[in-house]
């Protein structure tokens, strides 16, 4: 059973929680309702993104196996056979066509928009796996797009508006996800040697520059977010203060990153990393004060 966790990255459904956004910032969270249609819109968005892992691992099993790491995942290291990942992956492209088809006929007409949202974000995946992801910055650019789509799943799901300022935010903070990943990749290609074509396009000094530049912009739409009418009609005007965790966070990442020259990806720092781990606990509660004891 862990080797098919592993195979469906549960770990990495922590990406999915990007569809609880538009509730959590709309101040509606305690709406029951609306909570569980986010609820299921979570858990439909990450059987389809496993599915989405498992042709890649299942296409890249030969490339996997002369990576460092990469080699000891499940279809890579023969823990799970061809035929099973095969099996799984039919059933969780079943379980998520007909969790849309329940989910609108549960709550409501409208949500066959996210049905819609879960097939783009599946299709554009497919175009990642077998070529884009080999195209230096269109390959980024995907998977920045691909936290936007979380994010306006959970807008549509729960009928929340989402923002430009907030979608901008979604895709400059995705992008440095994207890109730290990628430094990660070439600072290990360094050390073993070995490097893969989805590399080409890159180096470390493009890397440290891009994450740079993304972290500037994703503070800064952070900020206009904050200040915008109706963010601040909303909240009360106190929560541009919040832009202080945030900006204390991005620069601990890029201290982990160019100073300490972490390789690991940025989820995983996220993980183990105490002082960013704080800060976002105290970023939510400061939020959620200004949000739901706002008087």
């Amino acid at each position: 059973m862990k080797n098919y966790l592993k195979l469906i990255r549960v770990e990495q459904w922590v990406k999915n929680l990007f569809v609880f956004a538009p509730l959590f910032f709309s101040g509606k969270i305690t709406n029951t309702h609306l909570f569980y249609e986010s609820i299921f819109a979570f858990l439909v968005f990450s059987f389809t993104a496993s599915s989405i892992y498992i042709i890649n691992d299942y296409f890249d099993i030969e490339s996997d196996k002369k990576h460092p790491e990469k080699k000891h995942r499940p279809l890579a290291s023969g823990a799970v056979p061809k035929t099973s990942a095969k099996i799984l992956f039919a059933f969780l492209i079943l379980l998520s066509i007909s969790s849309v088809f329940i989910g609108n006929y549960i709550f409501h007409t409208n949500f066959w928009k996210f049905g819609v949202i879960i097939a783009f974000y599946f299709v554009m995946n497919l175009f990642y796996t077998f070529k884009l992801k080999q195209v230096a910055i269109v390959d980024i650019c995907i998977i920045a797009i691909g936290f936007v789509l979380r994010v306006l799943a959970g807008g549509y799901v729960t009928g929340v508006i989402v923002t430009n300022w907030a979608i901008l935010l979604t895709f400059v903070l995705a992008l440095v996800l994207a890109i730290g990943k990628r430094r990660g990749e070439l600072i290990n290609a360094q050390i073993s040697g070995k490097t893969r074509k989805a590399l080409d396009g890159y180096n470390v000094q493009f890397a440290d520059i891009a994450l740079s530049i993304s972290c500037t912009l994703a503070i800064i739409c952070y900020l206009m977010f904050t200040l915008s009418p109706e963010v601040q009609a909303r909240f009360h005007p106190r929560v541009f203060y919040t832009v202080i965790f945030v900006v204390f966070a991005f620069l601990r990442y890029l201290q982990q990153t160019l100073v300490y020259n972490k390789t690991e990806s940025p989820t995983k720092i996220v993980y183990k990393d105490r002082y960013i781990q704080v800060t976002i606990v105290l970023w939510v509660i400061v939020f959620l004060l200004q949000i739901y004891f706002k008087k």
